[in-house]
């Protein structure tokens, strides 16, 4: 997944690595290293925010596979504020891969 990511969605203390997939629904991995969230109060803090996230937004999300890893001071964003730069990132996810995913006239050149 790491070398074969389809595109990047960066926000505030996070990364997402997206994979097209053909199962019809969006799939979640999540890495949360004890080197960059040291407590793991935060960790399993920030991974259960995630899931919500996704959770509700699941309708919505293409089929992809999704690959969120957390970045060091990921623990120090309060909760509305992770989940507005989630949303945001849905929000371009939902963007990048429609556009990957439709075959423009300027890629067959």
């Amino acid at each position: 997944m790491f070398e074969q990511a389809d595109l990047k969605v960066h926000g505030k203390g996070m990364m997402a690595l997206v994979r097209l997939n053909t199962r019809g629904h969006p799939r979640l991995g999540l890495v949360v290293s004890k080197k960059n969230v040291k407590r793991a109060v935060d960790r399993n803090r920030f991974k259960r925010l995630v899931r919500e996230s996704v959770r509700l937004r699941q309708e919505q999300l293409p089929s992809v596979d999704i690959v969120v890893l957390a970045r060091r001071g990921v623990q120090d964003i309060d909760n509305s504020t992770l989940h507005r730069q989630l949303h945001g990132m849905w929000k371009r996810l939902q963007r990048d891969a429609l556009a990957i995913s439709t075959p423009s006239p300027m890629r067959d050149t």
